[in-house]
């Protein structure tokens, strides 16, 4: 192969989380962002299809290994057990080794899920999920004590219903956000220097914006301002000869109306709210209720998360499971319920082999399944048009036998959420828009080909088109495939076969027995929790 023939040897991922290709089309053909308009000239581009159900904690370990969630292990902000409670999924959960575990040095930057940190070759400053900066959010410690010197208002995300009506307060704090990553970025481009062969650095404030409106001229403000953090990088990439790719994990787009799925299965017979009897009859015969608790709770200074922070999380489930409330976990009688849904429209059929109070036997469980599958997909408005998509869950996670039975989400302009109310629909609240299929992707660099289209691209692609582009071998086991469309015809890319190496399963023997109180918040105040 000829000395002149285009390569690169590093890669550069810019994540933007939930960019929607629609509204990016429509930006960059009206010349309103020059430098993403750059990109889709002198790059290639194209919509991203996120995974089902499109959310964070799926798609941003997909983009980072290549695979689905029944390989990569998590498959929403908390893992449900077979006793019914849930905890949060941490980066120990994660099963597939990320780019960053493949390529060296590498510098990571607040990439959900990435929290606990992992000692690496290189640095990582934990994203999403994370609790707070007042933990070892860093790699090296001493990264968190020169972020804390120069950036002492950095926070790892914002209290949203601290923001609920004051719509142009919450947009200072997502540009104040903004900026205070964009030097965090800066502050690991120093560390790096010339010495990398990864970075990987993800910006959360496009979706946080997004949830609480969708006035197109604000999002285009903002958008300006992600355009010139676009250029930055793309000055930083060119003068590394690196190569860029721009993602998002999922799109957007605005909601109406909220459907409640596990009201569906109620009303079809399927679920069973837990009767108010003994402890928790007496409760509610009284007029105790949770809201009750904790509203006196705070007028003395005791916050529902400060209980949860105190006391074991075991002593926690079973005292909420006594008080009489909305915890669409603890108000199911599981002794009698079928069907249930958890977390992002994860529906699970209540199986003795997989629960402790399971109902169904498994021989039934694909029957029960096409019976669900009929009632979610009857459930329509009040001008007959379907508000559920329905996906099985074998398919969709076909070598994980403990994956979600289904996955049951709103269609476009309709949300779905799992609290078990006495109405099927429900008001968007302070909420404006909220998840799609389709995100972005963008490629640049010297092996990249100039205004190509990338049709049919996924997330589970960007590691291996990543890896393949730079001459690195692409795990063996990966779901994603190789975006030849992205490469000049003369790039070494084009010109070699894929590599496949056989990579091991991450096995973290510790459990993270961290206070997620304020997390929690965080997920409620967006929407992604009940």
């Amino acid at each position: 192969m000829s000395a002149s023939t285009p390569r690169s040897e590093r890669a550069f991922v810019l994540g933007l989380d939930g960019v929607p290709w629609n509204l990016l089309e429509q930006w960059t053909d009206r010349g309103e962002l020059p430098n993403f308009e750059r990109l889709r000239e002198e790059g290639a581009s194209g919509p991203l299809v996120s995974t089902s159900p499109p959310t964070t904690p799926l798609a941003w370990p997909s983009i980072a290994t290549g695979v689905w969630a029944d390989k990569h292990g998590i498959y929403g902000f908390q893992n449900l057990s077979a006793e019914y409670s849930h905890e949060m999924y941490t980066s120990r959960d994660l099963k597939q080794p990320t780019l960053w575990d493949l390529l060296s040095p590498a510098h990571v930057g607040n990439v959900p899920m990435t929290y606990p940190v992992r000692e690496l070759d290189g640095t990582m400053v934990s994203g999403m999920m994370t609790p707070s900066t007042e933990r070892e959010f860093t790699y090296p410690p001493d990264l968190g004590e020169e972020i804390e010197s120069r950036v002492p208002d950095y926070r790892i995300s914002l209290d949203y219903p601290e923001y609920a009506g004051r719509l142009d307060a919450f947009e200072e704090a997502v540009d104040e956000m903004l900026a205070n990553r964009r030097e965090v970025m800066d502050i690991q481009m120093e560390r790096a220097d010339d010495d990398w062969q990864l970075f990987f650095f993800v910006y959360t404030a496009p979706d946080r914006f997004q949830h609480l409106t969708w006035d197109l001229d604000r999002l285009l403000e903002h958008y300006r301002q992600l355009d010139d953090l676009l250029g930055e990088v793309m000055e930083y990439t060119e003068r590394h000869d690196a190569d860029l790719y721009v993602v998002s994990d999922h799109g957007f787009g605005p909601i109406y109306e909220l459907v409640y799925v596990n009201h569906v299965l109620e009303r079809e017979g399927y679920l069973c709210r837990r009767e108010d009897e003994g402890t928790r009859g007496a409760l509610a015969s009284l007029g105790i209720s949770r809201e009750r608790i904790t509203n006196v709770l705070e007028r003395v200074g005791i916050s529902e998360e400060m209980l949860v922070s105190t006391l074991p999380r075991g002593l926690v489930d079973s005292v909420a499971e006594q008080i009489p409330g909305d915890h669409a976990l603890y108000d199911v009688d599981y002794d009698r319920t079928r069907a249930f849904v958890h977390g992002a429209g994860n529906c699970y059929i209540n199986d003795t082999n997989r629960f402790e109070h399971g109902v169904v036997s498994p021989v039934d469980v694909p029957s029960v399944k096409d019976e669900l599958i009929e009632i979610f997909e009857s459930v329509t408005d009040d001008d007959g048009n379907r508000v559920l998509t329905v996906e099985d869950g074998d398919e969709l996670f076909p070598t994980d036998d403990d994956s979600p039975d289904l996955v049951v989400n709103g269609v476009d302009g309709y949300e779905s959420r799992n609290a078990i109310t006495d109405e099927p629909f429900g008001d968007t609240g302070t909420y404006a828009a909220s998840h799609r299929k389709q995100g972005i992707v963008l490629c640049h660099g010297p092996t990249i080909d100039a205004g190509a289209t990338l049709r049919g691209a996924r997330v589970v692609d960007v590691a291996p088109t990543l890896l393949h582009g730079i001459g690195q071998p692409v795990p063996a086991n990966a779901d994603g495939r190789v975006l030849f469309d992205a490469f000049r015809t003369d790039a070494k890319p084009s010109r070699t076969k894929v590599e496949r190496v056989d990579v091991s399963r991450r096995d973290e023997d510790d459990d993270v027995h961290d206070d997620f109180a304020d997390v929690e918040s965080r997920l409620k105040g967006l929407g992604y929790m009940e």
